[in-house]
């Protein structure tokens, strides 16, 4: 895939769409304000960086899923 078939408003991880604000002609994005984990933004494909955003999906579910993982190795080191 090259850049001219990275879709902006799509996802490149999932395909969903993104959510984009500056796709949409909006001067910022949701992103702006949001963290996004360092290893959600290495999945991304080279051809689609800085391209795309992430959607919000993709973006917290790996967030909510290493917290997840974290409290589990808590749990675990407690017995």
């Amino acid at each position: 895939m090259n850049e001219s078939h990275v879709d902006p408003a799509r996802c490149p991880l999932c395909g969903n769409l993104n959510e984009c604000g500056i796709t949409a002609g909006d001067k910022k994005c949701w992103c702006f304000t949001e963290s996004v984990p360092p290893e959600v933004l290495d999945r991304i494909p080279a051809e689609a960086r800085n391209v795309a955003c992430v959607c919000r999906f993709c973006a917290s579910s790996r967030r909510a899923l290493m917290r997840a993982l974290e409290q589990m190795s808590e749990l675990l080191g407690r017995r």
